[in-house]
């Protein structure tokens, strides 16, 4: 494992981080500059650095796209997380599997129009076994009709695009039969339905098919064979889980508050001398997680496909924010149960929020069961059952 830059990534760093020094908008700032970021971004093909150069990104190799990422979080530039299933999981999908007419519709879409895009995957009783879905599409002329419903879908109130799958043959077996499709979300029959989370966020929803007509031109892939063109997506989104900059972060961020704190009552760093040992706990299991990314980026720089790696690095850091959120907890006492709005709440209540949004952590993106299993079998080499 490489831990150091060529002298080419090197200046590569370099340039990122003086383009963010001069260009990225301060803190404080409000969300049009932000804005005003992205766009600079997508200029520079940054804000989607994997694709290739002449669909609008940057054609960066593996360890290029690394060192950008790296930067971005390390200098805390915003990020277009609102962006993030059409340039990191649509987009992509497309430019594997899309005919050019579809990429020359959809992908600039992403790319200029800055698009939100949503994902239509799970369903009521479609979790982790996403091939168990059972919303229908019917072909009817030169559209397919569908029927059905998804849930846990993130931004669909706010998407103008979704990629979803259907099924498309009743008779088949689970893992086919089934067909990927870009839908128009301004379609007539989609209801948009919020769910609002434990912690009181309203990122998720139910979406509602009642024969909303797609058409067949925007079928992503063959007829039937979705379900290897969705693994494509989930492929791109296990690749994009797990920063481990922004957990170091998270923990400096809470020691920097315990030592502020440590003679007012919302720290307990001066009562509990245990929270020394659990913060410095914390702090090497970042460095692990930062070991286990390293592994996984210097694999893919080599051609390699890392597989039961990749579920290794996803379970520990995902598993490790929460153990970060129980020390925010450890460290506030009682007062870290107070939330935003709350006159007396630590930080604005940040604390609590990130607590309990820390408890999906083990679940999206594939649930801690599903990594143990893939690193038990194809890692170990042990039975299915």
């Amino acid at each position: 494992m490489d831990l150091h830059d060529s002298e080419e990534e090197a200046e590569f760093r370099k340039e990122v981080s003086g383009f963010i020094a001069d260009e990225a908008p301060k803190a404080g700032q409000g969300w049009g500059e932000a804005g005003a970021w992205f766009k600079k971004l997508a200029a520079k093909g940054w804000i989607a650095p994997n694709w290739p150069a002449e669909y609008g990104g940057a054609g960066l190799n593996v360890m290029k796209q690394f060192v950008l990422n790296e930067e971005m979080a390390l200098r805390r530039a915003p990020r277009p997380g609102h962006l993030v299933i059409g340039l990191g999981m649509g987009g992509p999908t497309i430019i594997n599997h899309g005919t050019e007419e579809q990429k020359k519709e959809f992908l600039p879409s992403i790319i200029k129009d800055l698009d939100i895009w949503c994902q239509g995957f799970s369903e009521p009783e479609s979790g982790s076994d996403l091939a168990s879905i059972k919303t229908k599409a019917v072909r009817d002329g030169d559209d397919w009709v569908i029927n059905g419903s998804k849930i846990w879908t993130s931004f669909a109130h706010q998407a103008v695009w979704m990629i979803m799958i259907a099924r498309t043959d009743a008779d088949a077996p689970k893992h086919r039969g089934m067909s990927y499709f870009v839908l128009d979300m301004k379609s007539p029959g989609i209801t948009v339905r919020p769910i609002t989370d434990m912690g009181g966020g309203k990122l998720f929803n139910e979406v509602f098919f009642d024969n909303v007509r797609v058409p067949a031109k925007n079928m992503v892939g063959e007829e039937n064979r979705g379900w290897y063109v969705a693994t494509t997506t989930l492929d791109h989104e296990r690749s994009a889980i797990g920063n481990t900059t922004g957990l170091r972060q998270q923990v400096d961020g809470l020691i920097e508050f315990a030592r502020e704190h440590v003679k007012d009552h919302t720290s307990s760093l001066k009562t509990n001398p245990m929270i020394r040992y659990e913060l410095a706990d914390r702090m090497l299991e970042t460095e692990m997680a930062r070991m286990l990314s390293y592994r996984v980026i210097t694999m893919q720089n080599r051609g390699e496909v890392p597989n039961h790696e990749a579920s290794m690095l996803k379970l520990y850091t995902s598993e490790l924010q929460q153990r970060i959120a129980s020390t925010y907890m450890h460290l506030l006492g009682p007062y870290g149960q107070l939330g935003t709005g709350s006159p007396w709440a630590p930080a604005n209540g940040r604390y609590g929020s990130a607590y309990v949004s820390a408890v999906s952590a083990t679940i999206a993106g594939g649930t801690s069961e599903i990594q143990r299993g893939i690193i038990a079998t194809r890692g170990l080499g042990l039975p299915k059952n």
